[in-house]
């Protein structure tokens, strides 16, 4: 938690800079540059979380897990500029005081469901006993799928032969 709390604080500087200077330097309305401060630290945070919160995950499925994260990427993203969207266009409230305060709750809510989305889907556990990257309960079959033996290979001098 303290690696993805890391990772997530970087995101979160970067989304509040982007956001703050898209708003500040261009004519996009609010909740526009609200949407580019996330999708840079969106970027920002896969890397981050890759190579550093979930290091040690599976990594043997790099266009699941990308196609994965952006999915809940996505979702985050709906639910962080929603309120937003609900603040400015529905009560009116978008002086950049408000726009950060409601850019804040509901940056609060997506990183609350970006943790459980992305250490449960996205960066999953390394099942050790799985040689082929499944996760719990995957189905192994399938085209290219190694047979498992039931009986491991004896070692040299396990098979009652004397060793060479």
């Amino acid at each position: 938690m303290a690696r993805f709390a890391a990772v997530g604080g970087l995101g979160v500087l970067v989304n509040f800079a982007v956001f703050n200077l898209c708003r500040a330097l261009t004519p996009l309305p609010v909740v526009r540059c609200s949407v580019v401060g996330t999708v840079v630290a969106l970027l920002v945070n896969y890397v981050g979380f890759r190579y550093f919160a979930y290091r040690d995950r599976d990594k043997r499925r790099p266009a699941r897990e990308f196609a994965l994260f952006l999915v809940f990427s996505v979702l985050g993203l709906v639910i962080e500029n929603g309120v937003l969207y609900a603040a400015t266009y529905g009560f009116g409230w978008d002086s950049a005081v408000q726009s950060n305060l409601f850019k804040a709750a509901g940056l609060a809510m997506a990183t609350a469901f970006r943790f459980a989305v992305y250490r449960t889907w996205v960066f999953r556990p390394r099942d050790p006993g799985d040689e082929q990257g499944l996760g719990p309960g995957e189905d192994p079959g399938g085209v290219g799928a190694r047979p498992r033996s039931a009986v491991p290979a004896p070692r040299p001098g396990q098979d009652g032969r004397p060793w060479p």
